[in-house]
């Protein structure tokens, strides 16, 4: 393996090394007091990590009222700081004071209720300073993209309550932004007790609404631009006779219209939680979400595309004509989505706490496109488009317009988290466990006549459906991991060592099938297996100078394999992609008074195996490795407490990431090596900065923020870029005083891109060059665009205003 820029050790050194410090430490930690802290006295430059808190990310939330014993319960109180809902914020807040020994990025429940209701747990995180943020709509009908330390989320952990949930495209699918309690991300780091394959870019954690302890709700409605509307109730049902069990219901439905182009989207969404707490400290958990959805899918441009619309004004969205191959009703997406997760916290005797975190999704839907027109010539390959007969034997005619579809009979996603606990004395706590996960997707790929007007027939649809073989392939995984941490807590808990191990071994599938034998396809039949093990070690030092100074150190390695979703867009026969690999360093400093709370962190990632994604069409990427790549830089946080009612945010992040390897271009029409060596990563933008300020007075609120990211390059070539921008959000309200059965009556208006700015935010995915012939046609008008046209782009969306009333009750 080639080393990577300005390495001193290889990766393996540096994995070996590692995993010899996070033994040697756990060795130590189990030393006699006195001669342990001799030892950490004498190893102050140790490089460690602690994740989240055992109990608090296995369990859910964990809240005991009593434990087994007094180190038990302070465990349960300190480790979980990352994630305790009363810790002190600032910026109106927009940060949060943060304890653990790594990098910790969170906004409250006191900046989310000032956000729109339609906020995705995206749109609430997009001024933390290691995150670029790109959503493809204002009205939280989609989720977006997340660009982070040179890394995107497709190598992040997004989590519910610490289980698995959508992708950062599908976040709307898992919870509305009134359940949300909290957003934290821990940009460079990953618990080893976390059910997590894809942990390189660190992990986006959303905690979900406690039910109340007394009988009522909440109801909101919400209009806005673009024909909005939306309305929300939820149900607290209190505590259920004398029980301890506690449990809400909430339904919301949301409609409105695309704002590039045509067509109108609609979303019907449910949240369930039950809580039970014991008194001796054990708690159960359920939350169970279901979504249904009816989107456009987005024409995402192309540079021409861009500039077209931004100097000319001629969009590039789907068509209101029924004629139109690029009719809306042509570009739909159909999904119906099912999240589960039900965390337990037991409390045994002799020191023994007991955690078990099974999660369960499934989706199940399927997604339209234009499948162009017969006789014309396709988009990507030239040749022309035959369709000579449908199913029921009909010829059809050249002039017929087609739809492609992207047919997920199952998307499922199964699993278990199992840990024991135990308190070996006052200063140590050990835990160990065994997590399973079984994942899966079943696609298809039919083609098929449009209707009489223009929509698509559906892929069920047989009478609309072109005859012959129907393409399909069954990806997945099946997931089997140990892992074990040793917690270690001394001088007063001032100094606190975590040296945990986690080792994952894969089985990965991937096969081609056809639904018709008539005839023979490329792929079907074929099949191929991959058996991988992954060993990652994780250490971390954190030291508490005074009350208000903390200085840390981390250092852990992780992972990516490609999903079961990637996979399906691969070729069933061909070699499946070694998994990406990171080593991870942070050295953090953090400080807080009573007026202001500042937290800094340096980071160097080494990765190997980089894959990045192309997008191929119909929210789609085709993961492909691009060798090793280099990420260092900071990140900056300061926030103030309300003064006269001013409450001040700020943060920056420096990245320097840069491309280690050359790459050889494969969508060439003769592969060529690409001396991409030494040049900026793509889609690693160098500087981010965020501003925000809130203000309260009696009733009144306001929340303004500003977030920047500088030019990055969106090409591996490093031949295609795009230049900064600016984007920001405005938030204005008040808070009515409680009469009859009303309790808090509010009224307040979002604003979202108030400048009207028509900026590039992110590309799409990653290409070879500027050159590089996209896998998916770009439609504008009734055919799709030229090939060899680079990169695709998200676009910020135009002004757009939602107003909101709300009350509990």
């Amino acid at each position: 393996m080639r080393r990577s820029t300005g390495s001193v050790l290889t990766h393996r050194q540096r994995l070996a090394t590692l995993t010899c410090l996070a033994s040697v430490a756990g060795f130590c930690a189990n030393m006699p007091g006195q001669v342990f802290a001799a030892a950490a006295g004498q190893s102050a430059p140790l490089a460690g990590k602690v994740g989240h808190a055992p109990a608090r990310t296995t369990a859910g939330h964990t809240r005991g009222k009593a434990a087994n014993s007094s180190l038990q319960s302070s465990r349960a109180e300190e480790i979980s700081v990352a994630s305790n809902r009363t810790a002190r914020s600032g910026g109106g807040g927009m940060m949060r004071q943060e304890v653990a020994p790594h990098a910790v990025q969170t906004v409250g429940k006191d900046y989310i209720n000032m956000r729109s209701p339609t906020s995705t747990a995206l749109d609430l995180v997009k001024n933390l300073p290691s995150l670029n943020i790109m959503a493809p709509d204002a009205a939280g009908m989609q989720g977006g993209s997340i660009q982070s330390r040179g890394l995107t989320d497709l190598d992040m952990a997004l989590m519910v309550d610490g289980a698995p949930a959508a992708a950062a495209k599908y976040m709307t699918e898992d919870i509305d932004s009134e359940n949300l309690d909290e957003v934290s991300v821990t940009p460079g780091s990953a618990a080893r007790d976390l059910p997590t394959m894809s942990a390189a870019g660190g992990v986006m954690n959303s905690r979900t609404h406690l039910p109340s302890e007394k009988f009522g709700g909440m109801v909101d409605f919400s209009y806005g631009t673009n024909n909005l509307s939306r309305e929300f109730i939820r149900l607290e049902s209190g505590e259920i006779g004398h029980t301890g069990v506690k449990s809400y219901f909430s339904f919301s439905n949301t409609h409105d219209r695309s704002w590039m182009g045509a067509g109108t989207n609609q979303r019907k969404h449910i949240d369930f939680g039950v809580r039970k707490d014991w008194e001796n400290g054990s708690n159960a958990h359920l939350f169970l979400s279901w979504n249904s959805e009816d989107f456009v899918i987005d024409n995402y441009p192309t540079e021409e595309q861009f500039y077209k619309y931004k100097h000319t004004g001629e969009g590039y969205g789907r068509s209101a004509q029924s004629s139109n191959v690029n009719y809306w009703k042509n570009n739909n997406d159909h999904w119906n989505q099912i999240f589960l997760t039900a965390p337990v916290h037991v409390v045994l005797p002799k020191k023994l706490t007991f955690d078990i975190q099974p999660y369960f999704s499934f989706g199940q839907g399927w997604d339209a496109s234009p499948g162009g027109v017969v006789g014309d010539n396709n988009a990507v390959t030239g040749a022309p488009i035959t369709a000579t007969y449908n199913s029921t034997g009909t010829a059809v005619p050249n002039g017929t317009n087609l739809t492609n579809y992207f047919l997920e009979n199952e998307a499922r996603q199964v699993g278990a988290v199992a840990k024991l606990g135990y308190d070996i004395d006052k200063h140590n706590h050990l835990s160990f466990g065994y997590w399973y996960e079984n994942n899966q997707t079943i696609q298809s790929y039919p083609t098929a006549t449009v209707m009489a007007d223009g929509a698509a027939s559906g892929p069920t649809s047989s009478a609309h459906t072109v005859g012959g073989s129907v393409y399909g392939q069954t990806a997945g995984y099946e997931l089997h991991s140990l892992f074990i941490q040793n917690q270690s807590r001394y001088l007063d808990n001032r100094l606190l060592i975590n040296a945990g191990f986690k080792f994952v071994m894969s089985n990965a599938w991937n096969k081609g099938w056809l639904g018709n034998s008539a005839n023979t396809l490329s792929g079907a039949g074929n099949s191929s297996r991959k058996n991988t093990t992954e060993p990652l070690p994780q250490l971390s030092i954190s030291y508490q100078i005074d009350k208000n100074s903390q200085i840390y150190v981390n250092a852990e390695g992780d992972y990516r394999q490609p999903s079961a979703t990637d996979m399906g867009w691969m070729n069933a026969g061909g070699p499946m992609l070694k998994n990406q690999y990171s080593i991870k360093e942070e050295l953090g400093y953090r400080y807080h008074n009573k007026y202001v709370m500042i937290d800094m962190s340096l980071f160097n990632y080494n990765v190997r195996n980089r894959i990045v994604d192309q997008y191929v069409g119909m929210n789609s990427f085709s993961p492909m490795s691009i060798g090793s790549q280099t990420m260092r830089g900071f990140d900056f946080m300061i926030a103030g407490t309300s003064i006269h009612g001013f409450s001040p945010y700020a943060s920056i992040e420096y990245l320097h990431a840069t491309q280690d390897s050359n790459v050889m271009d494969t969508n060439a029409a003769t592969p060529y090596l690409i001396h991409s060596k030494g040049t900026q990563a793509i889609m690693a933008p160098r500087i981010m900065a965020n501003f925000g300020l809130t203000y309260t007075y009696k009733g009144f609120f306001a929340n303004g923020a500003i977030h920047y990211t500088g030019p990055q390059s969106v090409s591996i070539a490093n031949d295609q870029r795009i230049p900064g921008y600016v984007t920001n959000t405005l938030s204005l309200g008040y808070h009515f005083k409680p009469f009859g059965f009303l309790k808090s009556p509010t009224f307040k208006l979002n604003f979202t891109n108030l400048t009207g700015s028509i900026v590039r935010t992110g590309a799409m995915g990653a290409v070879f060059s500027r050159n590089d012939v996209n896998s998916h046609p770009v439609w504008s008008g009734s055919s799709a665009g030229a090939v060899g046209t680079g990169n695709s782009f998200m676009v910020e969306p135009r002004f757009t205003m939602v107003g909101s009333v709300s009350t509990s009750f």
